[in-house]
């Protein structure tokens, strides 16, 4: 559809943000209509017919639901199921945002936009729109990355997140076992970004010494302290303009998290040494495979600095709540190592399929990634059997593999069905989600239970 034919309807209590929408967009479109109370857009859309809706998270009405936005949503969704809407935002609002559109919206804008991106966004939906395309709005490996693999709903929940989020400034908070592939989010978020041409900075700060936290992260004048043979630019510095990736974030202690959160609040560091202040612009990700219940205990983690990190946050799954990847990623990886060292493209026999399917994979990604090359580097054949798959000895040593768990795993896992089935109030469809399951997986495991 041309943007000059287009009627719009925009919805928000700020008069200034009406105002810069008018303006902005008045010379580009047919119509811009302006309305400050959300409780009017029904009798609007009942008398007028619009090509698309731009429509505030929050208002102050009469109907406080704490997300009213996605309350008119629904109302607008109700009355019109085509109609575009795009959700206007705020930095603290962006995971809402991101709800918003499984609830129908076709995009969200965070305030305050750059005046080009929102014109570009409604060309697109508006095209999108007359070619009804109707196909599901998902990422490919392509987009986020060669490593990034995934087809199971909650990774492709992720994948959308991550396309939704990376363009903003809004710093991310990863969450997720170890091996479940937080470092590879973090990059794509910065690979996507608006500052993907700028430096990307990892630092496991869970490994860093009291004595060297500050010094690493911050940097030190030359002879500040003992070993200080000349002066260093820290981590913050280092990832001016661009993305600081601070892994293992949950792992520092209370005084580090005191320095961490100065640094944060001010946008300020001082090298170790120097009385001079320097200005950071970074977009931070922190990652943890601890639980958010971990964190939550005030004894080991501030909570303001929480606040202060996690705008958004992402929660991997373990890879034995991704099921339908397991085959997809072991098949990504056999291709990998047979093109590394130089054999034949190889494939799994139905003994071998079964035996990845079967395992609980404590280890994660990582785990199957090295089961895969260690099958490549010793199999002699290009089909891969079951004894081909050898799983991690490490994980095995360490108590966490399945048969060197006792007996009550089953029944663990019988507990979980039953309690998440029980909250769905009996809807295989949302509990399958909850678990990181297909209905048939689920269906699979019913039977095996007797449920």
């Amino acid at each position: 559809m041309n943007l000059k034919n287009a009627s719009i309807l925009v919805i928000d209590d700020d008069t200034d943000v009406l105002t810069a929408v008018k303006l902005l967009l008045k010379t580009e479109v047919k119509e811009v209509i302006t309305e400050k109370n959300p409780e009017n857009i029904l009798s609007l859309l009942s008398g007028q017919k619009f090509d698309l809706v731009m429509l505030d998270m929050n208002f102050n009405s009469s109907i406080n639901t704490g997300n009213e936005g996605i309350f008119w949503l629904k109302k607008i969704k109700q009355f019109d199921e085509t109609l575009a809407v795009i959700m206007i935002t705020a930095y603290g609002d962006i995971d809402l945002a991101v709800r918003s559109l499984k609830e129908g919206a076709a995009d969200f804008i965070v305030k305050p936009w750059h005046n080009e991106k929102l014109l570009q966004a409604i060309k697109d939906i508006l095209r999108s729109k007359e070619k009804k395309s109707g196909q599901e709005n998902t990422l490919t490996t392509s987009v986020i990355g060669k490593e990034m693999i995934g087809e199971s709903e909650v990774m492709r929940d992720i994948f959308f997140k991550i396309e939704k989020i990376a363009p903003t400034d809004a710093n991310i908070f990863i969450l997720g076992e170890n091996g479940t592939g937080k470092d590879l989010i973090a990059r794509a978020i910065h690979e996507h970004s608006l500052r993907a041409d700028k430096p990307f900075i990892k630092v496991d700060v869970g490994a860093l010494t009291e004595t060297l936290f500050e010094s690493e992260l911050f940097g030190h004048k030359k002879g500040s302290f003992t070993g200080a043979g000349e002066e260093r630019v820290g981590r913050f510095e280092a990832a001016n303009g661009g993305t600081l990736f601070l892994d293992e974030i949950g792992n520092i202690s209370m005084q580090q998290q005191a320095k961490l959160l100065s640094v944060l609040q001010n946008r300020q560091v001082s090298r170790v040494g120097s009385n001079e202040a320097v200005n950071i612009d970074i977009r931070l990700v922190c990652a943890t495979n601890l639980s958010l219940a971990e964190l939550a205990n005030e004894n080991r983690f501030r909570k303001d600095l929480i606040y202060r990190i996690n705008t958004v946050e992402i929660v991997v799954p373990p890879l034995r709540r991704r099921e339908s990847d397991i085959i997809t990623l072991a098949d990504h990886f056999a291709r990998q190592y047979a093109n590394k060292y130089l054999k034949p493209r190889p494939t799994l026999d139905a003994k071998a399929i079964e035996k990845l399917k079967q395992y609980h994979f404590p280890g994660n990604v990582r785990e199957l990634q090295y089961t895969m090359e260690r099958a490549i580097i010793m199999s002699e054949s290009d089909v891969l059997t079951a004894t081909d798959l050898i799983f991690s000895p490490i994980e095995s040593a360490s108590g966490n593999e399945p048969e060197t768990r006792d007996l009550n795993l089953g029944v663990m896992e019988k507990n979980t069905i039953l309690k998440v089935i029980e909250k769905h109030n009996g809807n295989i469809s949302k509990a399958a989600r909850e678990l990181g399951l297909t209905r048939t997986a689920l269906y699979r495991r019913l039977n095996k239970y007797d449920l």
